[in-house]
Order: structure tokens, then sequence, then C-alpha cells
């Protein structure tokens, strides 16, 4: 397993969520988003006064930290009274109400994420609560002092998903004529949260996307491979931060701040540079700067021949390592410089074919392949082809709609598997044929070899984060969300402006840990973004589905239809690949009570 920065406690972990955001949002979108955001503002104002830090803020959910039992619940029971009051005043329907879980348990705190036992144990506390309540653990009960003017109402031992031994499960309550209690002096707040997202102990570095200065536009790509060299080489060091290539692009010919960068990506390092082409000669310069205070590290500018390109690129990420302090383990020291292709040509294929499959239709696919071939005609014991060629094998057998027969999908499957080891015969430290075994083992149901797989192409690469999401896919499949949930969000984090199916996946973990609400706002988010993409409307369909929701599940139900006008249940069903059959059958289930067609 990657080798991460992570802080290890035992802590006091608050998770609330809105009772029935959606609802809210259909009666008003605009009132209730501004509501919703309100009250979760004035209850992290409260988790502050009595001593609480609000770790996560996202949509209709909120995850807080505690030193003391005590801090949580008068935070929790405070808020709830205001809230009621607050509620009372308002006479249209739109009053959001809360409902809390309060647990004691070990988290993990990495490079600003919380996760562990604790946080999905109050989450599951949370969903047992009523509207406007609050259930604690039975240990939560048991170490707030008795002076405290609480009651704990016990609703015996629950038996909570993801948890194998029964869970004592308490309503925490004021007690009757008493009075919430004030702040004690001793319970400091934390240090707020700073602006953008907070920087990791271990180096952390975004890479810029490297200015063309060869007066021909055709060259971007020339440029833009340079930059994504250095990032994917950076992305196999398990003791950095690497931001990813999709989060970086984003300031693509901007002129930047390289603060607010550092501010906005949670990076103490940016790495900027430019790119001069002609003929066979090659310029580039490089910059290492510090984002804290705009202090230049590094400066070196390189005048080469052509033919030096891949030299130079190792040279570039030595020379971050060194001036950054990194350690590298052995396996990484030898995965870091393992060659490539010497053939410019080639590798130049490849970082336009690589280019088309992020957006894949038919004629992108097929481009991409025709340019993936031609890089290995140029160079047959080019890895990187090999494995992206794999991957767009991969996308074939994963099109729906009717532009590939059933037999090339059959072929396109067993070249998946083909291509993938071929990579790995010239360059066994490929993450890439890696992940796309782990797709090709999954969709023939395979879950362990798919878990296999996938878990090694993390373990090589542990800042790619697309492979990391993919990881989160696989053990969707694999009956694991809340694992997924962590993986995915570990990837928002390389990845702080990430690809839309990152929220597919996300939402789909959600689905399967139960956490309805935010699975439907996750959806609802990719959907805004991609709003002809059938995998999200077929996933919402199975939602209102399930959760008797029947006007909104029509609503999707007929966008998949004019999507798909021949969509099928049973052939959709067939190729989900869940390790455990009933998640097939619920899902069949969500999609017929849809309306949607056998």
């Amino acid at each position: 397993m990657e080798k991460e920065h992570l802080s290890r406690k035992l802590a006091v972990i608050l998770h609330a969520d809105v009772v029935g955001s959606t609802a809210l949002v259909q009666k008003n979108e605009t009132l209730a988003h501004e509501r919703i955001q309100t009250a979760f503002h004035q209850f992290s104002e409260t988790i502050k006064s009595y001593g609480g830090i609000t770790r996560e803020l996202r949509g209709d959910a909120l995850v807080a930290e505690f030193d003391r039992a005590s801090d949580a619940v008068a935070a929790a029971l405070a808020f709830q009274v205001s809230n009621g009051e607050l509620n009372a005043t308002l006479d249209d329907g739109i009053q959001p109400q809360l409902r809390m879980g309060i647990s004691l348990g070990e988290v993990v705190i990495a490079d600003n994420t919380i996760t562990g036992a604790g946080v999905v144990l109050a989450q599951r506390l949370e969903q047992l609560a009523d509207s406007g309540g609050v259930v604690v653990q039975g240990s939560v009960s048991e170490t707030v002092p008795t002076r405290m003017p609480f009651e704990f109402e016990s609703l015996g031992e629950m038996t909570l998903k993801g948890f194998d031994q029964p869970v004592r499960a308490f309503a925490a309550r004021l007690r009757p004529g008493e009075e919430l209690p004030e702040p004690e002096t001793d319970a400091t707040p934390k240090t707020a949260e700073p602006k953008g997202l907070e920087v990791p102990d271990k180096p952390s570095i975004a890479v810029l996307p490297f200015t063309n200065m060869s007066g021909d536009p055709e060259q971007e790509f020339f440029s833009d491979g340079i930059t994504e060299d250095i990032i994917t080489a950076l992305s196999k060091i398990s003791s950095m931060l690497v931001i990813a290539r999709n989060s970086t692009f984003t300031y693509k010919g901007k002129a930047v701040d390289v603060k607010q960068i550092g501010r906005d990506q949670g990076v103490r390092y940016v790495l900027e540079g430019s790119v001069r082409k002609a003929g066979s000669r090659l310029r580039i310069t490089a910059q290492l700067v510090d984002a804290t205070n705009s202090q230049h590290l590094w400066a070196e500018r390189y005048d080469r021949d052509l033919a030096d390109i891949f030299a130079l690129q190792d040279e570039i990420t030595q020379r971050i390592v060194t001036e950054l302090d990194v350690h590298l383990s052995a396996g990484e020291q030898a995965r870091l410089w393992s060659s490539g292709t010497d053939n410019l040509e080639a590798w130049e294929c490849v970082r336009l074919g690589s280019d088309f499959l992020d957006s894949v239709n038919a004629p992108q696919i097929s481009e991409a392949m025709r340019l993936l071939k031609r890089a290995i005609d140029l160079d047959p014991e080019y890895a990187a082809a090999w494995a992206w060629l794999a991957l767009s094998h991969f996308h074939i057998v994963e099109n729906y709609d009717s532009t590939y027969t059933e037999e090339e999908r059959k072929h396109a499957l067993k070249s998946t598997h083909d291509c993938a080891h071929q990579a790995l015969e010239f360059d066994p430290s490929s993450a890439d044929a890696y992940a796309a075994l782990g797709l090709y083992h999954l969709l023939l149901s395979e879950h362990e070899a798919a878990m296999a797989n996938i878990n090694k192409s993390v373990q090589l690469a542990p800042n790619h984060a697309n492979n990391v999401v993919v990881s989160g896919a696989i053990l969707n499949k694999c009956g694991q969300p809340e694992k997924a949930i962590e993986r995915i969000r570990k990837a928002m984090r390389l990845s702080p402006i990430s690809p839309s199916w990152y929220l597919s996946i996300l939402g789909q973990a959600y689905r399967l840990a139960d956490m309805i609400d935010a699975a439907i706002e996750t959806y609802n988010e990719f959907i805004n973004i991609e709003s002809d993409n059938l995998e999200g409307q077929i996933a919402l369909a199975e939602i209102f589905g399930e959760t008797n929701q029947p006007d909104r599940a029509a609503i999707s139900a007929k966008e998949v239809l004019r999507l798909n006008p021949d969509f099928s249940v049973k052939n959709y069903v067939a190729d989900l690949a869940y390790s455990d059959p009933a998640e097939n059958l619920r899902f069949a289930d969500g999609l017929r009570k849809a309306g949607l067609p056998e």
C-alpha cells in the first residue's frame, strides 16, 4: 500500500446532515441552498465556540472534530435549540433541520482529509437520529460528566453497516428545566481553517503547464507533454503530494499568482517553465518557487539538442527531488528513472493519443488508437504506448451506444488484457497497465484480481489521481464503499479541480453506503456538468425508484430513454459486475420502479 503522511489519533467526531434536503431544494432551489449554507455557517460558529473545528463541509453534510465529548454534545444541542427557534419564525416550508451523530474513535488525518472508523460510525449514528435530534455512541454518553445537564435515552444495541459488533446508541437531549452550558474557558477554539486548502507536512508541489514559446500553436502539445511527463514522474513518489494535471492545466494561458495557486491547490511549491522548440534545438526554462513567499528556490535555463529531451526531463525531475529534500525508496529510485522511449515521434504520438482519450466517444477512441499503434510501430517496446492502447480497448468495451458490435467488444476485451501485459513486459512498473488490468478483471467479475491489480497501480503511483479514483470504482464493485469514499476524496485532494466523472464514482459510493441524500446531491452536481451523461441519469433513475420518489424517477427515466431509446434493465444490469449479487438485484428493482423497460 502507498505510504502517506498520516496523523492518527483518538477524537470525538460529530457528523451532521440536513434532513430531506432534496425536498427543500425542489420547493425553491435558491432559497433552500441559501438557508442550508446559513445553517451550516451558524453551526460552524457554534462548534468553534465549544472548542471544536469543522473538518469538512460539503453540500448538505458536515464533519467536526472535538477533544471532549461534553463539548461535542453541548455544541450539537445548542445549535439544535437555536435552529429550532429560527425555523419557528419561517412559514414557507423551507426550514432546514439537522440530525447528528457523535462517536468516539480513531481517525486518520492525511493531507487535511479526516477519515477512519470514527467518522463512519458518527455517520451511521446520525442516520438513527430523528429530525432535529442527536444520537451518540455509548462510550460518548459514558464520557460526559454527570454534572452536565444532558440525558441519554438508550436506543439499544444497533447493528450498523460496516461494523461487525453491535453498537450501543443513545438519543441525547437537554434535561427538562435545565439550561445549556456555556462554553468552558479551557475549551479553547482550535485555529480557524485557513483560506484555501491546508498544506500538508510532506513536500507538496503543483507543476504548471510549461508555456509554449515556439510561436507555433501546433507545438502546444509538445510543451504540454513535457509538463505531463514531469507530473507523471513525480506522481510515483509516495513521500510527496503532487497535484494532478486535471487541476494545474486549468491555469494554462493565464497570468498566475503563485501565492494564490499555493492556497487554491494546497501546496508549498510551484514549478513554472517555458519551452522554445526551433528545428533540432530546444530551450527550456524552469523555476521552482516557494508559494508561501514567492521566493525562487531554483531557476535554470537549458539549451539542448532535441534528442536530449528525455534526459532533460529526468534532470529537471531530479533537481526538484533534490531541492525539496525528498526521500526516495529504492523501488521509487528505480521507477523514477525508468526509460520510456528514445523515439521522439513515438513520444509525440502517445502524448497526442492520450489527449484524445480525455473524452471517449467513438471518433476520438479511433484516433487515439491510430496514434498509439503508430507509436508502437516506431518503438515496439514503448510500454506507455501499450498501456494507453489497453485503456483505449477498454473504452470500446465500456461504450454503451450502438457504435460497436458485440463481436468488436469481445475483441476489445481480449486486447485490453493482451496490451496491458505487453506493457508490463517492457516496464513492470507501469501503473497505467495495472489499472487497465484491474478494469479488465472487473469486467469479467474477477473481483480479487481486479483489486490486486488496481492496488498495485496505486502503490506504484500514489499521486496518480485518475488511477486512485479508478481504485474507488473497483472498491465500489467489491462491496467496500466506505473505503472507496476515502480513495475518491484522496484523489480530489490530488486534483482539487476534478474531472466530472469523479463525481459519478463518488455518487455511486454514497449510494452503496446508504448515504442517499449525498448520492443524489453528487449525481445532480454531475448532471449539471454533463446533462447528457447516460450513466448519471441511470443512477438517478435507480435512486429515485428505490426511494419511492415516482415523479423524479419518471423525469430521470425519460432522460435515460432519450439518450438511449433501446435501454433495457436486463441488459444493463448484466454488466454491473458487483461482487454481491444482491446489489445487482437492488439496482434492477430500482430501475423497474422508475418505469424503465425490462
